[in-house]
């Protein structure tokens, strides 16, 4: 795959939000390939701001793709902005927050957020709560250690922020956040509030999490009056994740679906996996319809060699004719 063009400087301007755009509508795969080359940008290296948000979100891409170990590597890059004031250093701290949590050091996962948050405080606020979503990270850390009035205070505060911001992906995160605290009322209504508020806006990612989280509290109604819904909420989650490779979010969405007795939709990435570079290039070929005479016509082999690949394709997908291919292989990604 041909890496991704780095822009030139004249172009940074545009990119940098176009990139974040991206990823905040739910867009991982073509996010992180921006994000990968406005690394090397030397302007991302020069200005604190833009190097703290293209590897802020860069982290955040790997992590959404379970991807801990090049996180990691990627957040090396904040350790010059952890130090500063302001958004640089704000935005190296939540960063670094995050893969604490995914680490399982929630107390210094804490630290981090809250340090976040006071750099902000002490300097200045950026104009979009959610670039730098500390209090909603910090609320859940809490929860983590125990400490859930602090919790249920920064959650709380996290709603008027981001009523105040009037951006709808800022409220329907904290509606999540304040759902997943545990904040009073019914959290089933408050998922659905934060599902409403994004209806006209593209965050399938958010989205995506949101209906996961319902499904949940869906399925422990015991009247099951919940179970065709949350069914529903699942596939589409299911789908969603699979074609932009976020596997942490398909994990999540596979084990409520097993606990319903349903079976995963497995997506092309996983199938292809299971099979060798020659007899990829057969299946995809014929889960287009094409004839084995045509395929063979197209990788310059014989029919012979196209019937003895899709004879393999067959027993590793455990199928038994071409005519459930494309069912098997699932989801483009």
């Amino acid at each position: 795959m041909r890496s991704p063009e780095v822009p030139d400087e004249a172009d940074l301007a545009e990119a940098l939000p176009a990139a974040l755009v991206s990823v905040r509508a739910g867009r991982i795969r073509e996010g992180l390939d921006a994000l990968t080359a406005l690394r090397a940008h030397p302007v991302a290296s020069a200005d604190p701001v833009a190097g703290g948000l293209v590897t802020a979100a860069l982290v955040d891409c790997r992590l959404a793709r379970g991807d801990v170990g090049e996180a990691i590597v990627v957040g090396g890059a904040l350790d010059p902005l952890l130090d500063l004031p302001g958004p640089p250093g704000a935005l190296a701290h939540h960063a670094r927050g995050e893969l604490a949590t995914v680490l399982g050091e929630d107390e210094r996962s804490v630290e981090h957020f809250t340090t976040a948050g006071a750099r902000l405080s002490d300097t200045e606020t950026l104009a979009d709560p959610a670039l730098v979503p500390w209090r909603a990270s910090a609320s859940i850390a809490l929860v983590r250690v125990g400490r859930h009035r602090e919790a249920v205070a920064l959650a709380e505060e996290w709603r008027g922020v981001a009523a105040a911001s009037g951006s709808p992906y800022a409220h329907a995160h904290a509606l999540r956040t304040l759902a997943t605290v545990g904040v009073g009322g019914d959290r089933v209504v408050l998922l659905r509030e934060a599902r409403a508020t994004l209806t006209d806006v593209v965050a399938q990612r958010l989205a995506a999490q949101i209906d996961t989280d319902l499904a949940g509290l869906l399925l422990l109604d015991p009247t099951g009056a919940g179970t065709d819904e949350a069914r529903a909420l699942l596939r589409s989650a299911e789908e969603y994740a699979g074609r932009e490779e976020l596997w942490p979010l398909q994990g999540r969405v596979r084990r409520l679906l097993d606990r319903m007795g349903e079976q995963p939709h497995r997506v092309r990435a996983e199938a292809m996996a299971t099979l060798t570079a020659a007899e990829r290039r057969v299946a995809l070929l014929a889960s287009e319809g094409l004839t084995n005479r045509r395929i063979a016509e197209e990788l310059v082999v014989t029919v012979k060699a196209v019937e003895w690949h899709l004879s393999h394709i067959y027993r590793k997908l455990g199928i038994a004719s071409r005519n459930h291919l494309a069912d098997t292989l699932g989801t483009p990604v």
